[in-house]
């Protein structure tokens, strides 16, 4: 699956998730509504997001293979990995030089940290 979206791919991946499965004539008149796209420019997204590996279109079905969670969850994992070779301590230092963590933060990070030493 392709990762890289440009801004209306995502926001029609978005629109997809909301309303998923969605017949595919359903969904173009969402995009005419919501976008102001013609008929042959929803078709057209489409078949460029079937091509990522993001949506499906069967019989006229839109649907995601990959839920919004997956999606971001990878795209997140490919930052850390491509930005700061993988080390999410290093991720974390970078992201709380300039923004201060509140304590509700710390206390969730806690607890993902806790739930991950269980996990092992």
């Amino acid at each position: 699956m392709e990762l890289e979206l440009g801004a209306i791919q995502l926001k029609f991946a978005e629109l997809v998730w909301e309303n998923e499965p969605i017949p595919s004539g359903e969904l173009v008149k969402l995009c005419e509504t919501r976008f102001m796209w013609k008929k042959s420019t929803t078709y057209t997204v489409i078949k460029t997001l079937c091509e990522k590996g993001l949506i499906q279109n069967n019989n006229g079905i839109v649907s995601s293979i990959i839920s919004r969670e997956q999606f971001y969850s990878a795209k997140s994992e490919k930052f850390v990995d491509d930005t700061f070779q993988g080390s999410l301590p290093a991720f974390i230092a970078a992201f709380t030089t300039n923004k201060k963590l509140t304590t509700k933060d710390i206390d969730e990070i806690q607890k993902m940290i806790d739930q991950a030493k269980e996990e092992k």
